[in-house]
């Protein structure tokens, strides 16, 4: 008698959450990610990016679908062209006036199509929602991913390396990870972003050398009439005597020309720093995994018979034991991604990551944060980017977790 055929279960499947979240993750990449180019194109014969185009008297308008109001109905009126207005009540047989302080519900079609739509609102700036979000959601998810590969590769080569020497050099390694894990993590991440700000405002004014450039001037002048004037001395006669420090400072801007950045390098600047101190620290746990992968995989037998027909060790390393740490790497990448993510998040809305006008889904909560108060709340400018950001970090999450099932044996059926 024939055996009844085996049913193949596909471990990608294991996970109903896993699938929820990766087509969730699918839809946010093609909008965020493939939208881009759109978003950070200029409108029009302007310089002006897509993103950042507005008009204040646009702004603050709810959502087309929420309704209007009294208040937001005389703001899309307001925001009508005056020429367009002016017509639209010459057709109405009312004056413009009439039509700004007119009740939503007694106002003509015409003024109604007239009116600027927003389909997620707009911001103080007049600024489509929509758009700043698709195009902060794209940054966020870049930087995310960006900062994950970043911290995954140090990791695992950090890992690896100490996990496959052994002995005093895997405990020096290993004792300099449990160093760094004894510091806030995101104190570090802090510092780092903050240092980098500074460096690069002191790259533009040339603060340092003016300052000394001052100091030695003075000392040099105290010198020629005979009198002894240390460095520190020069810096408080600087600080005490104001007509000096004014004469000093305009002789020391000839002297040292303020440097000029465009305001693409140094938005590209923050976002490359950005993403360094975020991937620069969070390899921690990715060395601990991978030091105990490969401290149970060299000890194999198919390494043991690698190492004795005299394989060099990075072809042991590329050829045995790489392919057995790809479950543990990506794992933990789908689990790094959202961590990352919400670290810029958190440092953008702390104003110290992605700086404005361009837009991320942290410094847009931020943004969205000041406009709730008691009198009017304008609740889409943090809702909607509180949203988008929950809702990746949960499908992250259950992405991770669907790999898990996947690649656990001990989960299979």
């Amino acid at each position: 008698m024939a055996a009844p055929p085996r049913h193949r279960d596909n471990p990608l499947t294991r996970s109903p959450i896993g699938l929820a979240g990766i087509a969730f993750l699918g839809l946010m990449f093609a909008l965020c990610l493939g939208t881009l180019p759109w978003t950070l194109a200029t409108v029009g014969d302007t310089a002006v990016p897509r993103y950042d185009a507005g008009s204040p008297r646009e702004g603050r308008l709810p959502p087309i679908w929420v309704g209007y109001d009294a208040r937001d109905a005389a703001r899309a009126t307001a925001a009508i062209p005056e020429a367009e207005l002016e017509r639209l009540a010459a057709e109405a047989g009312v004056r413009p006036d009439d039509l700004l302080t007119a009740a939503p519900e007694d106002l003509p079609d015409s003024v109604r199509a007239a009116w600027p739509r927003f389909w997620l609102g707009s911001d103080t700036l007049g600024r489509s929602l929509g758009v700043r979000l698709l195009a902060g959601g794209g940054i966020s998810l870049s930087i995310g991913i960006a900062a994950a590969l970043i911290s995954v590769c140090i990791g695992t080569v950090y890992g690896a390396v100490a996990g496959y020497a052994g002995g005093k050099l895997d405990s020096v390694m290993m004792r300099v990870v449990d160093i760094l894990y004894g510091l806030p993590y995101i104190l570090l991440v802090v510092l780092l972003a903050v240092a980098s700000d500074a460096l690069v405002d002191e790259w533009i004014s040339r603060s340092r050398a003016k300052q000394t450039w001052m100091e030695q001037r003075v000392v040099e002048v105290a010198a020629e009439r005979g009198e002894a004037v240390t460095r520190s001395q020069a810096r408080v006669l600087i600080t005490q005597d104001r007509d000096l420090d004014t004469e000093l400072s305009a002789l020391a801007a000839q002297r040292y020309p303020r440097r000029e950045m465009s305001e693409g390098t140094r938005t590209f600047l923050d976002v490359a720093t950005l993403l360094v101190a975020i991937g620069g620290v969070s390899w921690l746990t990715m060395a601990r995994v991978i030091r105990g992968q490969v401290l149970s995989l060299k000890n194999q037998p198919f390494v043991e018979a690698a190492r004795a027909v005299g394989s060099p060790t990075k072809r042991i390393f590329l050829k045995h034991l790489l392919p057995n740490l790809i479950g543990p790497i990506v794992v933990y990448a789908t689990l790094a991604v959202p961590q990352a993510i919400l670290q810029e998040s958190f440092l953008s809305f702390l104003g110290i990551g992605v700086k404005p006008p361009l837009p991320s889904w942290g410094n847009l909560a931020a943004d969205g944060l000041s406009e709730l108060n008691l009198t009017r709340s304008h609740w889409w400018l943090l809702f909607f980017p509180c949203l988008l950001l929950g809702l990746t970090l949960l499908a992250m999450n259950f992405v991770g977790e669907g790999l898990r099932e996947a690649f656990d044996p001990k989960r299979g059926r």
